[in-house]
C-alpha cells in the first residue's frame, strides 16, 4: 500500500530582521520512506527547491532547538506558535519561519499513515529482502 500525505503552507523567507517574503511550500510524506519529509520551496522567479530531512527533526524542532548539519529547526519565542527552519548549503543559508499549527496538522496526518516509532517495520522487510538477494549463489542469477 502506497500512502502519501501532502500539504501546502505559507512560510516566510527571512532576508533580515526587517524584511521577509511569503512563499508557498509543499510538504510531502511518503510511507515508502517513513523517516523523511520533503519540503519544496516555491521561490519567485526560480525553479522549486526541495529539501528532504528527518520527520523526527521536524517533530522535535517544534518544541526545542534541534538539528545537525544542513538543517536546524527551533521554536521562535516562548509561545511555541512559530518555528525557524535554517537550511545551510554551499550556495548560502536560508532562514524560514513557519506557523506551528499547519506543521502539527501535517505531522498528525503522517502519524496516521506510519505512527512515529513504527517506521522500522518496512525497513526490516527491506533489510531481510536485501539479505536474501545477497545470499551466496545469487550473484549470477537472472
Amino acid at each position: 500500500m502506497h500512502n502519501t500525505v501532502q500539504a501546502h503552507v505559507v512560510m516566510h523567507l527571512v532576508v533580515s530582521d526587517e524584511l521577509s517574503f511569503r512563499i508557498l511550500v509543499d510538504l510531502e510524506y511518503d510511507a515508502e520512506d517513513p523517516y523523511a519529509v520533503a519540503f519544496t520551496f516555491h521561490l519567485p522567479g526560480d525553479a522549486p527547491v526541495t529539501w528532504v530531512f528527518a520527520r523526527e527533526l521536524l517533530v522535535d524542532g517544534i518544541s526545542r532547538p534541534t538539528g545537525e548539519g544542513d538543517v536546524h529547526i527551533h521554536p521562535v519565542g516562548e509561545e511555541l506558535g512559530e518555528v525557524a527552519i535554517v537550511l545551510h548549503s554551499p550556495e548560502g543559508d536560508a532562514r524560514m519561519r513557519a506557523g506551528v499549527p499547519p506543521l502539527i496538522a501535517f505531522l498528525a496526518r503522517t502519524d496516521r499513515v506510519v505512527p512515529m516509532g513504527q517506521e522500522t517495520i518496512g525497513v526490516e522487510l527491506d533489510t531481510q529482502l536485501a539479505s536474501i538477494l545477497a545470499a551466496p549463489g545469487r550473484e549470477n542469477a537472472g
